[in-house]
Formats: structure tokens, C-alpha cells, sequence
């Protein structure tokens, strides 16, 4: 490798027309919205999520926009089995793909005294385990082939920082972030450019049904919180926007906000304000969950006796 090799690469997929793109969670959220802009950029495309429906509906909209889908299937990412095998139509049928997005993502947030392993388990399945299924299975076609491509991974603002309630969201997306390092260098004499997106707050459905466990959603408090999530949450179009851009620019890190690129930046230069900041932080959750935690006592308590 020659030392322009070590300091430069060639941006891998510099338009996605005429792309072979494959997007999992495609149906709702950032998945559906990055389908609909890659679409719209000439991408032909390769979609799956868990929702069936909502995946046909996808599907259809880009028809009627004039867009291009060779093939998409509902199934679940968390599945090695179903994976491996969707590989093996789309390689029968498509062939071998140009870019890899991996979107498909759930949350559930709460205190390590109230998670149960369930939680714990169906986060590592979906957020971590969905991506490397999705990698085995179609990233080696593409090395194989020896004309580059590129891979997006989805972690989060949780998968940079230590946000309170966080721990088991973070595990999957602090480990989605440590496969997307290593493989940004292990692909990259292979002209296969990596992505890591870390959102923020974007304004999807999952922002109203994230599981907050132990926590009354209905909670005035918690209401009023959420409310002020939605104001500063970018929208699921911005989110699509910066990921092609990121694609496009062959950037590894990609934001969808300012705020998390300036707390991630603050974060590794200040460390003691950044920990003074997250006691604070962990602190003022601590209070709501106490609060709104009680209220959710007293409902129970309250049912149990009216039965």
C-alpha cells in the first residue's frame, strides 16, 4: 500500500444511480425515508423490515413515484436462519449489492433494577445481532467481487455517549459502533467505504412507543418531556438526507444533528465537565423516574383494588 493509499481513499459509491441498494427497516422511520431519497437518486432497490404491510405500502409509493424495487420481503433481522436465506434469493434474483444499509432498529430505555432480560436480550438481537446477520450474509459477495461498495450501520447518540436509562440500548449500539470501526479498515483495501450514522432525536413512531420501563408514559411529567423531545427532533427526511450525504462524501462518522456531533466532540476534550454533565443528567432522570414511578404504584395498586 503506497502512502496515497494510506491517506486517501476514492469515494467508493459516489451516486447511487444505478445502485443496487439494499435498506433494512425500510417501512417506517429513517428506513422508510432513506428508501423514498434513494429512490429519487436512481437507487434500485432491495428492501425488508418485520412489517409486512407497512412494507408493501413503502413499496407502492415508490412505484407511483417512478422508483425502482427489485425485491422485498418481511422478516425478522434478529434471524440468522431468515437472513441467510433472504441472501440467497436476493443473490439468485438481484445479485450482488453496491451499498448495505443497516437501519432496522427497536429501544426500550430504563434502569438496570427494572430491566428484565428480555429487554436486554431483544436490543442485542435486533440492534447488534440484525447488522452482523445482514453482513455475513451479503458483505462477502461484495469483497468477492472486487469493485467496492458500501456499508451504513445505524447506532446512536447512545452509542457515543452515556445517557441515562440508556444501558441496554447502548449495548447494542456501542457495540454496532465497534464493528463499523474495525470493518472501516479491514474493507478499505477492498474499496468498501463504512458509514456509522449516530442520530439524535428524529421524530419517528418509535418516539411515542419506545418501552420506558418502569416509567408512566401518562405521567404529566413524562408527557411534557417527550413533548420537548419531539421539538428538538429532526425530522426522519433530514436523518435520510445526511446518511446519502454521508455515502456520497465517504464519510465514517455521520450526524444527523449538531447537538451530537458538538456533545460527542465536548465529550472526548473535556472529560470532567462531560461526567459533571452526565451526573446532572442522571440525576434529573432519576427524579421523573421516581416521581412518575410512584404514580405508576398507586395505578396498580389502585386497579388491584377495584378488582
Amino acid at each position: 500500500m503506497g502512502i496515497r493509499d494510506l491517506l486517501v481513499m476514492d469515494t467508493p459509491v459516489p451516486s447511487l444511480r444505478g445502485r443496487k441498494v439494499l435498506i433494512t427497516g425500510a417501512a417506517s422511520g429513517i428506513g422508510r425515508a432513506t428508501a423514498e431519497a434513494a429512490a429519487a437518486r436512481g437507487a434500485e432497490l432491495v428492501l425488508t423490515d418485520l412489517h409486512a404491510d407497512q412494507l408493501d405500502e413503502v413499496v407502492a409509493g415508490i412505484l407511483r413515484a417512478d422508483g425502482t424495487v427489485l425485491y422485498h420481503l418481511a422478516g425478522d433481522v434478529s434471524d440468522y436462519d431468515w437472513v441467510a436465506n433472504f441472501a440467497r434469493q436476493v443473490d439468485a434474483e438481484v445479485g450482488v449489492m453496491d451499498v448495505v444499509m443497516n437501519i432496522a432498529g427497536i429501544s426500550a430505555w430504563g434502569t438496570v433494577e427494572n430491566l428484565e432480560h428480555r429487554h436486554w436480550r431483544s436490543l442485542v438481537d435486533v440492534n447488534l445481532m440484525g447488522p452482523i446477520h445482514i453482513i455475513e450474509c451479503f458483505v462477502p459477495q461484495m469483497v468477492r467481487r472486487g469493485s467496492g461498495g458500501h456499508i451504513v450501520n445505524v447506532s446512536s447518540a447512545a452509542g457515543l455517549l452515556a445517557l441515562p436509562w440508556h444501558a441496554a440500548y447502548s449495548a447494542s449500539k456501542f457495540g454496532i459502533r465497534g464493528v463499523s470501526e474495525v470493518l472501516r479498515f479491514d474493507l478499505r483495501r477492498h474499496g468498501i467505504g463504512v458509514s456509522l450514522v449516530c442520530p439524535g432525536g428524529v421524530d419517528t413512531p418509535l418516539v411515542d412507543t419506545v418501552e420506558i420501563v418502569g416509567v408512566d408514559r401518562d405521567d404529566p411529567r413524562v408527557k411534557a418531556a417527550i413533548n420537548n423531545f419531539h421539538k428538538v427532533a429532526v425530522s426522519p427526511e433530514t436523518a435520510a438526507a445526511a446518511i446519502l450525504k454521508g455515502i456520497r462524501k465517504n464519510r465514517f462518522m455521520v450526524y444527523t444533528s449538531f447537538d451530537i456531533r458538538f456533545g460527542y466532540w465536548w465529550a472526548r476534550k473535556f472529560a470532567l465537565p462531560y461526567e459533571i454533565a452526565m451526573r446532572v443528567a442522571n440525576d434529573r432522570f432519576d427524579k421523573l423516574a421516581r416521581v412518575s414511578g410512584t404514580t405508576l404504584e398507586e395505578r396498580a395498586r389502585d386497579h388491584h383494588s377495584a378488582q
